[in-house]
């Protein structure tokens, strides 16, 4: 699970005001000495081929009849531009119009800086603070004499969508998901190599730290461990959820204390980046001895992965992969549907620059699985009050069928491999 950039710069920032466990500070003091980078061998996404996705995204566009597509910071952004920015209060936007050069839309004082990690021919226009920004985007649409429709990829917010309409009232204001999912839904082999590396990466971590979990570790000290061992491997950055005990019965975790005890779950779900693509990978355990629920539990959850991949064929729906692993669970006597205890989330979702991204392995989701499409496979058992069981890997589909990232593990015992 890769957790978002911010939240895990709070996170350091709240840690530096308390004592640092030895572990804590092992992270702090930099990448694990014991380890040494495995990713030399895959490059970044190289200019040509952000320009090839933005020549994709125009045909796209031309099939749709959409005039120009609105994008802000973000993967999107540095998919199709290469500039890596945020989001503030200050509008910082691409513009691809159907033709011809996009053109990024940024603070005045930005400008630099976002030029640096620019990486396909594009014009750059600036606003001042007195300035209206989208008055600044219609006027570039105008005078590449776009009319309309307009796109506006899905995670645009609000106020941006608006002032475009406002600064363009006569133009017709649509969803750009059909082209921004047209292309970021279907992996390039470049793309696959990099999530292949971010996963060989995360499970190097993981058999790097297991072995030194000890009992009264927090979520906090495994964490930390499990970043100083990726950064140490060669990935920019990592993050995940570490939930222990009956807070493993709850998907995104307890905000109980929580310390390793002997005969408890251990549940890890991390990720990691390299070049920008996202590893997500859990991994359930006991620290300890595990009792027969815990390794019954565990066999069926287990199964639930391969049934999901029995099911993930091309030419499916998506969601037809949440509906198989349910009828199993279901024959198990869990739910039904939704219902804990069970299965109570979506079978997978989406990753590839994000952790998570469309679409996903969900009940409904009729879009065709195709090759290209990356998804993770974590179709996790919780019983409320006790423990929960949750093993994630990744896998791609292939002409052939889908194919593991990171291959399962085959016992409680060997969580691992």
């Amino acid at each position: 699970m890769q957790i978002d950039r911010r939240a895990f710069v709070a996170m350091g920032a709240v840690a530096g005001f308390a004592a640092l466990s030895p572990w804590r500070a092992l992270a702090q003091s930099g990448a694990d000495p014991a380890l040494s980078p495995i990713t030399g061998d895959v490059e970044p996404i190289a200019p040509a081929e952000h320009l090839a996705r933005v020549v994709r995204a125009q045909q796209l566009m031309r099939e749709a009849g959409i005039g120009a597509l609105m994008i802000e910071p973000g993967a999107s952004m540095t998919y199709f531009t290469g500039v890596q920015w945020w989001r503030s209060e200050r509008l910082t936007a691409a513009i691809v119009p159907v033709e011809g050069e996009p053109c990024i839309v940024t603070p005045h004082f930005e400008e630099p800086s976002v030029r640096e990690s620019l990486k396909v021919p594009a014009e750059v226009r600036i606003w001042h603070e007195h300035v209206n920004p989208l008055d600044i985007v219609a006027g570039f649409l105008a005078d590449r004499g776009v009319a309309g429709p307009v796109g506006v990829e899905e995670t645009v917010r609000f106020f941006a969508t608006d002032g475009l309409r406002r600064a363009m009232p006569a133009v017709e204001i649509v969803p750009g998901a059909p082209v921004v999912r047209g292309c970021r839904m279907i992996k390039s082999a470049h793309e696959i190599a990099l999530m292949q590396k971010a996963s060989d990466v995360t499970i190097a971590a993981y058999r790097h730290i297991h072995p030194r979990i000890e009992a009264g570790m927090t979520p906090a000290d495994i964490e930390a461990m499990y970043v100083s061992a990726c950064l140490a491997l060669g990935a920019q950055r990592a993050g995940g959820l570490i939930l222990l005990g009956e807070a493993s019965a709850y998907p995104h975790g307890s905000g109980q204390p929580q310390h390793v005890r002997e005969g408890e779950v251990v549940l890890l779900d991390s990720g990691c980046n390299v070049h920008g693509y996202q590893s997500d990978i859990s991994r359930s355990f006991v620290y300890g001895d595990p009792n027969a629920d815990q390794r019954r539990v565990w066999e069926q959850m287990r199964r639930g992965q391969d049934i999901a991949m029995e099911a993930a064929q091309v030419g499916r729906p998506a969601g037809s992969v949440d509906d198989a692993v349910r009828a199993y669970y279901e024959g198990l006597g869990y739910g039904p549907d939704y219902a804990l205890p069970g299965l109570s989330h979506r079978t997978g979702h989406g990753i590839g620059m994000e952790g998570h991204e469309p679409i996903n392995l969900v009940r409904g989701e009729e879009t065709p699985l195709a090759p290209g499409m990356c998804f993770s496979n974590e179709p996790g058992i919780y019983l409320p009050g006790s423990f929960g069981i949750r093993l994630e890997d990744c896998f791609h589909m292939t002409e052939a069928g889908p194919q593991w990232f990171s291959v399962p593990p085959p016992s409680i015992d060997e969580p691992f491999g």
